[in-house]
């Protein structure tokens, strides 16, 4: 019995360490996305780093780990897909905003709002720090925010498109409803001609995602479903939803793409298990190349 009770003690101690472990190291991630609506040349890529879910998180003195490990990827650009702070009544946003400025120094930088970027955006009463400030610093600083609108890459035949879906959509235990029909009200129709990417925080809905149109659904929110059975899926959803399909990963469903990001940081619950956290590389290709 005593054995018993050692091992497994001793297996406690060793998921302690893991989980301590992975929530203060990161790694990087690559993903070659290949369609023939981009137009890049033979041979070449358009690099793109996605960043999401990193919740103030720091990996060394102004995270200048995560910093030189982005500026050693050699990105074209970088896309946000939300919730690089943590939306709370009194906890400072200084960590993700000084983040921000740093990297944006390296390329151009393009950021979609996550649940808790919006609610402070929607909800400025409940919180001590302001959403408004933080936005208007960063686009000071040449970021470009996306809340519901579409930037053009015309060169690649790329459209960006960051959209803000309802709030009630990240009700816990119970899934809100989000229509095309809403999707369209909120960011318009696609253009079909172009390779359509959607940063949409929450992958919930990635299938009403691509109805709409996206050729690539760029999302976060899940932390990796925090535990994840390795090589299969993640455990648990921030909604708590018992195996996320979309927990995070590269996906394909014919021609379509949606890459979900298991995120940078964590909030509420430190734990991270077979689960470490991410920056994503896209490589972004035309079918020739």
């Amino acid at each position: 019995m005593q054995i018993i009770v050692g091992i497994i003690i001793i297996l406690v101690l060793l998921l302690v360490m893991e989980i301590y472990r992975e929530v203060h190291c990161f790694k990087r991630t690559d993903y070659t996305i290949a369609s023939e609506k981009i137009r890049v040349p033979e041979n070449e890529e358009k690099r793109v780093i996605f960043l999401s879910d990193m919740h103030n998180q720091q990996y060394g003195p102004a995270n200048r780990e995560l910093v030189m490990a982005i500026k050693d990827a050699k990105p074209d650009l970088i896309f946000i897909g939300g919730d690089m702070l943590i939306g709370k009544e009194d906890v400072d946003y200084e960590p993700a905003l000084a983040f921000v400025k740093e990297i944006v120094k390296m390329c151009p930088v393009y950021y979609a709002n996550g649940n808790h970027e919006q609610r402070m955006k929607e909800n400025p009463e409940d919180f001590q720090y302001s959403y408004e400030t933080y936005k208007e610093t960063l686009e000071a600083n040449g970021v470009f925010f996306l809340e519901n609108e579409t930037y053009n890459f015309s060169e690649w035949n790329v459209e960006l498109k960051g959209i803000e879906i309802p709030l009630g959509c990240y009700r816990r235990f119970r899934k809100g409803e989000l229509s095309v029909e809403e999707i369209k009200e909120r960011i318009g129709e696609p253009d079909l001609s172009a390779f359509e990417i959607l940063m949409a925080h929450n992958p919930t809905y990635m299938k009403e995602y691509q109805k709409w149109g996206a050729d690539l659904v760029l999302s976060g929110h899940l932390h990796g479903g925090v535990v994840r059975i390795p090589g299969v899926l993640g455990v648990i959803s921030p909604a708590f939803e018992l195996f996320p399909k979309y927990s995070g990963d590269l996906y394909r469903d014919g021609n379509k793409f949606s890459v979900v990001s298991k995120g940078l940081g964590t909030h509420t619950f430190h734990i991270r298990l077979w689960n470490p956290a991410e920056f994503i590389v896209l490589h972004l290709k035309s079918c020739n190349s």
